[in-house]
């Protein structure tokens, strides 16, 4: 279940809403259905994504949930890159991918520069081999700071990365530390430094507020450090857990209170951030982004996937998007290399949408950037939102969060702060109270 939104600490479980309808309801017996979507005549005027996830870590951080390993060695790794290009290799033999081209490329993970330069190379003439980024409109690849050379970000520019996106997380290194991240502040500095020097289009940094021992003290001086560092864009989350991460176990197995800042507080740290940088000429463009106003700054990886565009997810674990069905890969390093090894997708769970849970999953996600326009949603579902929802849209209005204005409906600050514990307002009846992931 979502947390509960009049709670304030925070505890245990999914606050932050990635998709619709929730992943408890993908299953095996809907893989069927992926397999006639990737059968179906390919529709070539519309966008299409890659993801790779590349889950390998120098360490876990103690706030992670994504599938991760830290143990694999380069044999292991290189079996794994092998097994992309296999997956990748088989999408591009379906009748759906034929004449499709990509759009953008998202490496995630895990950290995707924890690869060598030459696992790098060989990855990606790999994978251009069948399906080209060539002429992608956007490259995104994360990175730790600490796994990074200049030599390496040259590598990553050479092979096509247009928008580099930085783990900081945080400027001050106890707090890296508490948290277990494999980086402190100095590997932060010379890794922006270097990334300049190679010149990358469009260099991102991510931070999160309201990490154990974060003080308010501690929050400002991260954000006048990162204002500093001028980057084209900042990203910040507030922290949350997940049942599957360190902290999460830790309180439930020894009965805990909360090491985390509750929620009002960090909306606060985030609106001061926020405040900031918008003083300093950034722009808001969604309830964790802020971009430069000084060049164009485009984010087309959520522009694409909140619109309902296609992407497919490579890797273990890894979530996709086609034709109208959600699906994602196994959960085991050793069965989505097996599955590949026999010349099978290795699909896990599925599920296909109706018309009105794309309708959901698309206005959820759009409102994530501050603003709705209802005539798309007309113009795409023949339906007028706000009378559709009219109950939900008319509390969050009442209660300041948002309001309509002119064929738009503008969430407030306050309601930009906290948009993901109310979104699950908007879910149909029967599945707001089954488990979210």
């Amino acid at each position: 279940m979502m947390i509960n939104i009049l709670e304030t600490k925070t505890e245990v479980g999914n606050y932050f809403v990635s998709n619709y309808p929730p992943f408890s309801l993908w299953q095996p017996e809907h893989i069927p259905d992926v397999v006639e979507a990737l059968n179906q005549p390919p529709r070539v005027d519309e966008p299409l994504g890659l993801y790779l996830h590349i889950p390998f870590c120098r360490k876990r951080c103690k706030f992670c949930y994504f599938k991760v390993y830290t143990d694999k060695n380069a044999s292991e790794i290189e079996r794994y890159l092998d097994a992309l290009i296999k997956e990748n290799e088989i999408y591009s033999r379906t009748r759906a991918f034929q004449g499709r081209q990509l759009r953008f490329a998202y490496f995630g993970g895990g950290t995707p520069s924890y690869i060598s330069e030459r696992q790098l190379h060989y990855l990606v003439e790999g994978l251009n081999r069948h399906v080209s980024w060539e002429n992608a409109e956007e490259v995104t690849f994360e990175c730790e700071p600490g796994t990074l050379r200049k030599s390496k970000l040259e590598t990553l520019k050479e092979i096509g990365v247009t928008r580099l996106s930085l783990g900081v997380e945080h400027f001050n290194d106890a707090v890296l530390e508490a948290n277990g991240r494999a980086h402190l502040s100095p590997e932060i500095y010379q890794a922006y430094e270097w990334a300049r020097e190679v010149d990358f289009p469009q260099i991102n940094i991510d931070l999160i507020a309201g990490m154990m021992g974060e003080s308010e003290a501690m929050w400002r001086d991260t954000v006048r450090k990162a204002i500093e560092l001028e980057p084209d864009s900042v990203t910040i989350y507030q922290m949350e857990l997940p049942y599957n991460t360190v902290i999460s176990r830790e309180m439930i197995e020894k009965g805990l209170d909360s090491p985390i800042a509750d929620w009002p507080t960090k909306r606060r740290w985030v609106d001061y951030a926020f405040e900031q940088f918008q003083e300093r000429g950034y722009r808001v463009a969604s309830a964790y982004t802020l971009a430069t106003t000084k060049k164009p700054c485009r984010f087309i990886y959520t522009d694409a996937l909140w619109h309902g565009g296609d992407m497919i997810g490579l890797g273990v674990s890894s979530f996709s998007h086609f034709g109208g069905v959600h699906f994602q890969n196994a959960h085991s390093f050793e069965e989505y290399v097996r599955l590949l090894d026999s010349d099978q997708l290795p699909l896990l769970r599925a599920l296909s949408l109706t018309p009105k849970q794309k309708l959901i999953r698309e206005m959820i996600l759009q409102l994530k950037t501050g603003a709705l326009d209802t005539a798309y949603f007309s113009r795409k579902f023949g339906v007028e939102v706000w009378n559709e929802f009219q109950p939900v849209y008319e509390r969050l209005n009442r209660d300041h969060l948002l309001a309509r204005n002119n064929g738009t409906i503008e969430l407030t600050r306050s309601g930009l702060l906290q948009v993901d514990s109310f979104l699950s307002e908007f879910f149909e009846p029967e599945l707001r109270p089954v488990r979210y992931a």
